[in-house]
């Protein structure tokens, strides 16, 4: 088992790390909340040292899932949770979803998504590398909204 913070306190993790972002600059930009899923995604938490049980999800592309088309970038950490023999039982997923009005030039940027797993033998910087170059026509915007949540998969 991994040392850190519990994966029932992931979702409260991410939301200081934001507000920390938020307090330090006047308007929360893609770069500002990008900056505090970067640390959040460099934390480990108390998860089984196995190649699935702790991943990061990054994609974005134009969805109406609100009912009105938004571009929306949805950075995401997933955890497996076992049941009390250790097997699998279901994901946790952590949720910080970036949405914007849609125009031609994001929605020419069409769907993209990619994922790491802590402790599969990838280099973590270099995945939020380039997920960053995928970040790079973004990094100044200011987001419509933007939602943290919680969910069971």
């Amino acid at each position: 088992m991994h040392d850190g913070p519990r994966t029932g306190e992931a979702l409260d993790v991410l939301r200081a790390e934001l507000e920390a972002e938020r307090s330090a600059k006047t308007e929360s930009t893609t770069r500002t909340a990008w900056s505090a899923f970067t640390r959040f995604a460099r934390r480990r938490f108390a998860t089984a040292p196995a190649s699935d049980s702790d991943g990061l999800l990054f994609q974005y592309g134009t969805y109406a899932f609100s009912g009105r088309p938004m571009f929306t970038v949805d950075l995401t950490r997933q955890f497996d949770i076992g049941d009390d023999g250790g097997e699998h039982d279901h994901y946790v997923q952590v949720h910080c979803e970036l949405r914007y009005a849609c125009e031609p030039a994001l929605d020419a940027l069409g769907r993209f998504n990619s994922w790491f797993f802590h402790d599969a033998g990838a280099d973590l910087d270099e995945w939020l590398a380039a997920m960053e170059e995928h970040l790079g026509p973004l990094l100044a915007r200011v987001p419509s909204e933007i939602d943290v949540y919680e969910e069971l998969v």
